[in-house]
């Protein structure tokens, strides 16, 4: 059996217990969640998540199913054509081999830039499709980051 990438959007009550209920689910079959993202809807009481996941076509019909069934689920949206971007922060020591205007040109390549500058180091920022927010971490390897932090996916359908 062939694996798929799969995002998945569910429009979920906000309440306490319900990101445990979602997690728990994928938990309980064995499933795995590559990337989770949660957050509330403007000016109402649901939050969006956005849950990438993988596996054979069964495997997920089976995730979506199981999803319709939990109470505070509203609605599910798994769909082919989703706009879908995730955000990576980098940071990088100021010293004399760095060039901030190399990184600065990196990044800005990922839809990004420099964020954030201190005394003694500086933070980047990009936000792309996952597989090119990888091709911006393997790039900014060359830099000798201190720390990289990677978000997790959100989408929209279209």
């Amino acid at each position: 059996m062939q694996k798929v990438r799969r995002v998945i959007s569910v429009i979920v009550q906000n309440e306490a217990q319900v990101l445990s209920r979602v997690s728990g689910l994928f938990a309980g079959r064995g499933y795995n969640i590559d990337s989770l993202t949660v957050a509330p809807i403007p000016d109402s009481n649901m939050s969006h998540m956005t849950i990438v996941t993988q596996g054979s076509k069964r495997v997920i019909e089976q995730i979506i199913k199981q999803l319709h069934k939990l109470i505070p689920v509203y609605k599910v949206i798994e769909h082919d054509s989703m706009v879908e971007k995730e955000m990576v922060l980098v940071k990088f020591p100021i010293n004399k081999q760095i060039n901030m205007a190399n990184i600065q040109a990196l990044f800005e390549a990922y839809n990004g830039g420099i964020v954030n500058a201190g005394e003694d180091i500086i933070i980047a920022m990009a936000a792309d499709e996952s597989h090119r927010i990888t091709h911006c971490i393997e790039a900014a390897k060359n830099f000798n980051p201190i720390e990289i932090v990677r978000s997790g996916v959100v989408a929209m359908e279209r």
